[in-house]
């Protein structure tokens, strides 16, 4: 995992619509970036959700909230649709930014190894730079723990 210091690895991705997302574009506002293992699974709609709940006080607070997976565009516009998420959902099904923020490891299941992606958050703040991690967050719990970062920061 990255750390709290570190420059945020740079993030060129497609969101659910087919537009290109350049995390450069927005030095100057603190950014939410959070992994998330998989479209319409439990956990991870529950934490869709969660920050959707909280997206119009991150808004107010200047802050940009990006989810990531692996899942694709069309699954992307599926999932925002169905729980109504507002904000920014990106797809990158070569790995590019999951593994730039080494969140893609070995994950063990029922007794079952394989590799996914570790449930991660990153604040990345004005000037580029992790803030905080939440390794292995919560989904019920993650969005109010960061927007209370965000607003305390």
């Amino acid at each position: 995992m990255l750390e709290a210091g570190t420059k945020a690895p740079e993030i060129v991705l497609n969101d659910k619509d087919g537009n290109e997302v350049i995390l450069s574009d927005y030095l100057g506002k603190k950014v939410v970036v959070y992994f998330y293992p998989r479209d319409n699974t439990p956990g991870c709609s529950r934490q869709a959700q969660a920050f959707a709940r909280t997206y119009e006080e991150y808004i107010d607070a200047g802050a940009v909230v990006m989810g990531i997976s692996k899942d694709s565009e069309a699954s992307h516009q599926r999932f925002a649709g169905k729980y109504e998420l507002p904000f920014i959902l990106l797809s990158d099904p070569e790995l590019k930014a999951i593994k730039a923020y080494d969140v893609w490891q070995e994950k063990k299941m029922y007794g079952k190894v394989s590799m996914g992606i570790v449930r991660t958050t990153y604040l990345i703040n004005e000037d580029g730079i992790i803030e905080k991690v939440w390794k292995k967050a919560k989904p019920d719990t993650n969005a109010d723990e960061v927007l209370e970062c965000v607003l305390n920061a």
